[in-house]
């Protein structure tokens, strides 16, 4: 049988990979402590789920739901969009109701690349973003993201062959993985050097809202491109609302690539039950009770965590933002973090994902979700402490 080659660069990914390692224990007896992958354990936004419930009761919402039922949901983007950044918005233009901000990285290489275009993304960064290049045809340039830029891309290093053939940047801070935040001049600089160059400026932007204690709030890039000129972002109610599994996000930004967006968008899929929309609203317009104490859950664990892992010795630096740490393997397991994420959770149970699934840059360090209370997390480092007393 005869397959299509877009397909073969889709072959490897961190989570599926993980997914059969934790298959494996769990048939061998293990109890599985899972930190690989960044699913909020906590609950929903009360207000968005009374509203979704109250919905149900509603023949009215059973139906299809097309692109102008999205309005009231567009609007409510709009406004606290104007609320949060200082940012005007025209909600019939410059907003897009998505399945979910990865539907919207995934698809929108389709809308602007064409065969052999090259796209500059992060390196480490999270894998649907080079999947929907891989699906539209295009190259990936990796922007190396190094401790010492502090996890920033160093624009000047872009080679001028790859800029020639270059269609569009993708950044996300506060980033997934490795925890760094940007400022707004980083964006800034982004938003000119992207306009020097021809570039569509993409911005990933689920964890606005996971930022701790002593942090300033992480811009938005259409607060360094004002006018909409080039830029478009992506936000998901996954994290700053434990929304995950009702997949629900959007695209805002420059009117052109929304709608170039949209019609990718209209031959693939409809919109989601419109009881989700109206819970999204509720929480997009609540009390923000949820983002507060989701907040307070993450910072708790990350505390914690970061603790008991520098008592058994392994030292990490805690994070400033998003809900995973990044940690540099002991010296022992330098340049294999697949296969200590593999042995570790054959061993002791515990999942982390490693770092080389999230590109060549993530070689040599692993990522914990922070995704259980504390006493969990304090018990899988005890684990780690014993694997890793085992294989020194």
């Amino acid at each position: 049988m005869h397959f299509a080659q877009r397909i073969q660069a889709l072959e490897k990914n961190v989570f599926a990979d993980m997914d059969r390692a934790k298959s494996q224990a769990i048939s061998k007896g293990k109890k599985i402590i899972d930190l690989s992958l960044g699913s909020s354990d906590l609950p929903a936004d009360p207000e968005a789920i009374a509203t979704i419930s109250a919905s149900l009761e509603d023949p009215s919402t059973y139906g299809y739901l097309l692109h102008h039922g999205t309005l009231n949901f567009r609007e409510t983007v709009g406004q606290w969009y104007s609320n949060r950044f200082g940012v005007e918005v025209d909600p019939q233009r410059e907003v897009l109701t998505l399945i979910g901000s990865q539907e919207g990285t995934a698809h929108l290489p389709l809308a602007l690349l064409d065969p052999g275009d090259f796209a500059l993304l992060l390196d480490p960064g999270y894998p649907s973003h080079a999947g929907g290049v891989y699906l539209a045809g295009g190259q990936i340039y990796p922007m190396p993201l190094l401790a010492e830029n502090d996890f920033l891309p160093v624009f000047e290093d872009i080679p001028s062959q790859v800029l020639g053939q270059a269609k569009l940047m993708v950044l996300s801070y506060p980033h997934n993985p490795t925890t760094a935040t940007a400022s707004l001049s980083f964006f800034q600089e982004a938003v000119n050097f992207c306009r020097n160059h021809g570039l569509v400026l993409v911005h990933d932007f689920p964890y606005v809202d996971i930022v701790f204690e002593g942090m300033t709030q992480p811009p938005s890039i259409l607060q360094a491109d004002t006018q909409k000129s080039l830029s478009i972002e992506f936000f998901t109610l996954s994290k700053s609302y434990n929304m995950g599994g009702f997949r629900i996000g959007y695209a805002i930004g420059n009117a052109e690539i929304i709608q170039a967006l949209r019609q990718v968008k209209a031959v693939v899929d409809f919109n989601q039950y419109q009881g989700i929309l109206n819970g999204a609203i509720a929480a997009l317009t609540g009390e923000q009770t949820t983002v507060k104490k989701t907040l307070a859950r993450f910072q708790s664990r990350r505390d914690a965590f970061i603790k008991a892992l520098n008592n058994i010795g392994w030292q990490v630096t805690p994070p400033q933002a998003t809900m995973y740490v990044w940690a540099k393997l002991p010296q022992t397991w330098e340049n294999k973090s697949v296969e200590f994420s593999t042995e570790l959770v054959a061993a002791t149970g515990v999942a982390v994902s490693p770092g080389a699934g999230f590109g060549k840059q993530g070689e040599g360090y692993v990522r914990f979700a922070l995704v259980h209370d504390p006493h969990v997390l304090e018990l899988a480092v005890e684990k780690i402490a014993q694997f890793l007393a085992t294989r020194t």
